[in-house]
């Protein structure tokens, strides 16, 4: 085959990886699914339409090669280039979750996130002693061969970006990765992209809207090998990204506060509840270079009795009883799917294309973990 006929293959495998996860219905877990069902992205597009079809969905059409080819058009002119995952510049840690982003824009250099990357979130409204907390453990840590990685929000987020940026930072963003939020950080998101780099999973031109949150999150977490909190409330988004790292077996740091300051007490219960205490940046290395511990508030594995699937002998359900059983087990609140399965007492192959099915109806919400909930 010819150096051309080679580039063609590499880019339409792109072009089918980013049409499967812009097509309706179709999250990063679902994608993975039907990739491993199928063998290749384009082999799941062309299932997709008859997937859809036997779950009752008249008309589906997956994103077309048009609307791929316009998203990265979109993404040159803004400066960026699409990872994938199994590309070089992907980042391995980030690959091994289960809801791993099939697709990145990056605008900046890579290189970044080949080094040991650490997460550092907080408050937006950040005292003036969490702010320089958050500066000085920042450069630290660069200067120590960390990558300090943020999500470019007000506060201690932009602090640590400011105080990383000469050894290496990187922003990941819950709009496209062209559009700053808040707008004030727009010079530091420029900085970063000069002499670091922003991420985002969402297409270039997207607003960042409520729930593309902690879907960014769960990057900002899977890029790292720990989270530091500097200073959150009982109830913030920085504790949401530091129980996605316990999902993804993170390891979850706290820098502890005053008990009458209200912007102290999330930190304050994480370091309770097991989180390491960190007073500088030698607490984080000595953490991340000792023995792994077990994370904090985890449950432990269940047994492998629990594990075992239902016997093959067991009786099949019929698609559309097994879809009331599935959707009388869910709810607003997320269940695992794991749990979900032995609730059932069914194998989980037949299970799953069932879910697939509801998930595609738009029945069944899939969230980051494993997690499922019913659709409102």
């Amino acid at each position: 085959m010819d150096g051309g006929a080679v580039r063609q293959g590499a880019e339409g495998a792109r072009i089918d990886a980013l049409r499967l996860i812009r097509s309706r219905r179709v999250g990063p877990v679902t994608f993975h699914r039907l990739v491993a069902e199928h063998g290749s992205a384009a082999a799941a597009l062309a299932a997709l339409p008859g997937i859809a079809e036997a779950a009752g969905i008249d008309g589906y059409a997956p994103a077309s090669v048009a609307q791929a080819r316009a998203e990265i058009a979109a993404a040159r002119a803004a400066g960026a280039r699409m990872l994938c995952g199994g590309d070089a510049d992907y980042p391995g840690a980030l690959a091994e979750l289960p809801d791993a982003p099939p697709v990145l824009w990056l605008r900046g250099d890579a290189a970044h996130l080949a080094r040991p990357m650490v997460a550092m979130v907080g408050a937006r409204n950040a005292s003036s002693l969490g702010l320089r907390m958050a500066r000085r453990l920042a450069e630290a840590l660069g200067e120590a061969g960390f990558t300090v990685v943020s999500g470019l929000a007000r506060g201690i987020d932009a602090a640590a970006h400011e105080a990383a940026l000469a050894c290496g930072t990187v922003a990941v963003v819950a709009g496209g990765v062209d559009v700053v939020y808040p707008p004030e950080n727009a010079g530091l998101a420029a900085r970063i992209a000069a002499e670091g780099c922003i991420l985002s999973e969402q297409p270039p031109g997207t607003e960042p809207q409520a729930r593309h949150f902690p879907l960014r999150n769960r990057i900002v977490s899977g890029l790292c090998r720990a989270v530091i909190v500097v200073e959150a409330a009982a109830r913030s988004g920085s504790l949401i990204t530091a129980r996605t790292a316990l999902d993804q077996g993170r390891e979850v740091m706290a820098v502890p506060g005053h008990p009458f300051d209200a912007r102290a007490s999330g930190c304050n219960h994480l370091i309770r509840d097991g989180a390491v205490l960190v007073r500088d940046a030698a607490d984080v290395i000595e953490a991340l270079a000792g023995p792994a511990r077990p994370p904090f508030g985890a449950r432990p594995a269940d047994p492998p009795a629990m594990r075992r699937q239902a016997a093959p002998d067991r009786p099949a359900a019929d698609g559309a009883g097994l879809h009331g059983r599935i959707l009388d087990r869910l709810g607003p609140s997320p269940l695992a799917e794991d749990q979900l399965i032995r609730d059932l007492a069914l194998p989980a192959a037949l299970v799953a294309p069932e879910l697939l099915a509801l998930e595609l109806e738009g029945r069944v919400l899939r969230q980051p973990g494993g997690l499922l909930s019913r659709a409102g």
